[in-house]
C-alpha cells in the first residue's frame, strides 16, 4: 500500500480484514453444504439448457419442477444423462423437455460416459467465455488503453430493448465509458428468466439473455465508430442472480450489479439463499473477468451517511471478504459507496471526500464505484448541479475508477438526453481540468479529514467485532445493517435452498472451483 494520506494505522485494516474473514467462515461452512433452484438451473444453463415451453416457462425451471425433492443430488447429471440416452444435441433435447419429455425417469448411462460428456460440455462453456475475455481485452488494448479514471457511467432504463439500444449509442457518442440497463422493478423478485427479447418494462427493461445480445451488438457498432470499446452493465441480483451471471458472461457482459447482502436487506430475499446464490454468481462472473458492484450506496437510503458512514465501510470489507471466498481478485470488485450527506452540515465535503479517499487507501486494486447525490436532490437544478461538480471533484481527488454520473434533474424525472449530456460535460471538465490534482495534495495532519477517516475505521472495528460475535445471520436479523431486520427463516427464495446429497455432482462449480483455486 502506497503511504496513506490520511495517516490510516494498516494494523488495523489488516485486523479488520481478519475479522471479516472470521465473519464469513461460518456462512462459507453453509454455503459449502447447501445448493439452490438458482444454482442449479445456472449450471443447467452452462450445459446449455434453454427455451421455454408453450407457457413460457424456461426449461431449466421445468427440469427443476420434474426432480422436485432430488433437486439435492445436483441437476447435471440428469441433464448429460437424458443427452446421452436420447442421443440428443442440447438444442433437441431442450425442445424435447418443452414438449413433456421428463427427464428424471430415464434409465441411467455409465458413469464414465457421463463423466466424458460433462468434460466436453464443459469445454465449450469454458472456450466460449475465453473468447469473450480474450475479444474485450483485445479491443481494450486497442481503443481505450490511454483512457483515464474514473470510467464514465450513465444509466438507460426506456422499458423497451429497442429504445434502450438508441439511448445507450447516444449516450456513447455523447461520452460514456459505461452503459448501465436498469432492469424492470421487480424483477429481482423472479424465480425465473423471461426469454427473448422484451419491450414492456416499468422503470427498466427485463434482464433476459436475448437483451444481452441486442444491447452488446449495439455498444460494438458504436464503438467501432467512435474508436472505443463501450462497458456493457446489468444486474446480477434477486432470486435469479447466478443466472444472470452465467447469461452476461455467456453474451460479454463487462459489469454486474452483484451484491453479497443486497437482496437480504433491500429486495426481502432469504439470507441463506441469497448467500448460496451469491457465491456462485461471484465464480461466474470471476472466471468471465466481469467487474461486479457491489451496494453499499443503498444503506446510505435509509440510513444517515454521517452517522452509519461505518456501516458503508465495514460492508465493503464484508463484501471482499466473499469477493476472495469466489476465487475474486481485488481488480474485479467495484466496491460500492456514495456522496449522500446532507448538504447542509458544515464541512460536508470534507467527510465525503475522507471516506472517499478512506475507500480507495483500504482498497488500492478495487476498481470503486462512486454513487452521486440522490438523497438530498430537490428539483433546484442548479444547486443539484453544483453538488454533482463537488461530486465530480472528490472522484477525481480520490481516484475512483467508476463514476456514475449525477442528473441535475434527478428528483424531477427520468434525464432527458439534454441533461445526460449536462451531466458528461460537467464531469469532463472536472476530470481534466484536476487531471493530476491526487498527486500534488497532501492532508493536513490530525486535520478533520484525517481524523474524521481514523474514527470511521475504528467505528467499523468495532461493529466488525460486534457482529462476529454475533455471526452474520444473527446481526442482518437484529437490523445491523441499514437499520433493517430479516428474519432468517423468512423473506423470498428459502424454499429453494436444499442440503447437497452425498453423492451431489455438479461438474461446472467443480471446473469454476479448480480454475479460480478455491473449494
Amino acid at each position: 500500500m502506497n503511504r496513506s494520506k490520511l495517516d490510516l494505522d494498516p494494523e488495523k485494516i489488516d485486523y479488520a480484514r481478519e475479522i471479516s474473514k472470521k465473519i464469513t467462515q461460518p456462512v462459507q461452512d453453509y454455503i459449502s453444504g447447501h445448493t439452490t433452484v438458482s444454482v442449479e438451473r445456472t449450471t443447467l444453463r452452462m450445459l446449455g439448457a434453454d427455451g421455454i415451453d408453450a407457457n413460457e416457462v424456461p426449461v431449466p425451471n421445468l427440469i427443476i419442477q420434474q426432480l422436485k425433492e432430488r433437486v439435492g443430488e445436483g441437476t447435471a447429471k440428469f441433464y448429460i444423462n437424458a443427452l446421452l440416452k436420447k442421443g440428443l444435441t442440447p438444442s433437441a433435447l431442450n425442445s424435447e423437455i418443452a414438449n413433456g419429455l421428463d427427464i428424471s425417469t430415464l434409465e441411467w448411462a455409465e458413469s464414465a460416459q457421463i463423466e466424458k460428456k460433462a468434460a466436453e460440455l464443459v469445454q465449450s462453456f469454458s472456450s466460449r467465455v475465453k473468447e469473450n475475455v480474450g475479444f474485450r481485452n483485445e479491443k481494450l488494448a486497442l481503443h481505450n488503453s490511454s483512457q483515464s479514471t474514473p470510467l464514465l457511467y450513465l444509466i438507460v432504463a426506456t422499458g423497451n430493448i429497442y429504445e434502450d439500444v438508441k439511448q445507450a449509442q447516444g449516450a456513447a457518442i455523447q461520452g460514456a465509458d459505461v452503459i448501465a440497463v436498469i432492469r424492470t422493478t421487480g424483477q429481482s423478485l423472479l424465480d425465473y428468466v423471461p426469454f427473448g427479447p422484451t419491450t414492456e418494462g416499468f422503470g427498466g427493461t427485463y434482464a433476459t439473455q436475448e437483451n444481452f445480445k441486442i444491447m452488446r451488438k449495439a455498444l460494438d457498432e458504436v464503438g467501432e465508430k467512435i474508436g472505443k470499446y463501450i462497458r456493457l452493465v446489468n444486474y446480477c441480483s434477486g432470486l435469479c442472480m447466478p443466472e444472470i451471471a452465467v447469461m452476461g458472461a455467456l453474451e460479454r457482459l463487462d459489469m454486474m450489479l452483484n451484491d453479497s447482502m443486497y437482496g437480504i436487506l433491500f429486495r426481502d430475499i432469504n439470507m441463506y439463499r441469497t448467500f448460496v446464490d451469491q457465491k456462485f454468481s461471484r465464480m461466474v462472473n470471476s472466471f468471465a473477468e466481469i467487474v461486479i458492484n457491489t451496494g453499499e450506496d443503498n444503506y446510505l437510503t435509509t440510513s444517515d451517511a454521517f452517522e452509519k458512514a461505518y456501516t458503508v465501510t465495514a460492508s465493503q470489507f464484508i463484501n471482499e471478504q466473499f469477493a476472495f471466498e469466489s476465487g475474486m481478485p481485488a481488480r474485479l470488485m467495484g466496491l460500492g459507496h456514495a456522496f449522500e450527506m446532507n448538504p447542509e452540515m458544515k464541512n460536508g465535503f470534507l467527510f465525503e471526500m475522507a471516506q472517499a479517499q478512506m475507500a480507495r487507501e483500504i482498497f488500492p486494486e478495487a476498481p470503486l464505484k462512486y454513487m452521486p447525490p440522490t438523497k438530498y436532490m430537490t428539483g433546484d437544478i442548479f444547486k443539484g448541479y453544483a453538488m454533482n461538480t463537488l461530486f465530480n471533484f472528490i472522484a477525481k481527488s480520490t481516484n475512483q475508477g467508476i463514476l456514475l454520473l449525477g442528473m441535475l434533474t434527478e428528483a424531477i424525472h427520468t434525464p432527458f438526453m439534454q441533461d445526460r449530456y449536462l451531466g458528461v460535460a460537467n464531469a469532463r471538465y472536472v476530470l481534466n481540468s484536476m487531471a493530476d490534482f491526487s498527486d500534488d495534495i497532501e492532508f493536513k495532519k490530525d486535520g478533520i479529514m484525517q481524523t474524521r477517516a481514523k474514527n470511521v475505521l475504528d467505528q467499523s472495528i468495532s461493529f466488525l467485532e460486534q457482529i462476529n460475535e454475533k455471526g452474520l445471520f444473527n446481526a442482518i436479523e437484529q437490523r445491523m445493517f441499514a437499520e433493517v431486520a430479516r428474519p432468517k427463516n423468512g423473506g423470498k427464495g428459502l424454499d429453494g435452498v436444499y442440503e447437497k446429497t452425498e453423492g451431489y455432482y455438479n461438474p461446472m462449480y467443480s471446473f469454476l472451483a479448480r480454475e479460480l483455486k478455491i473449494n
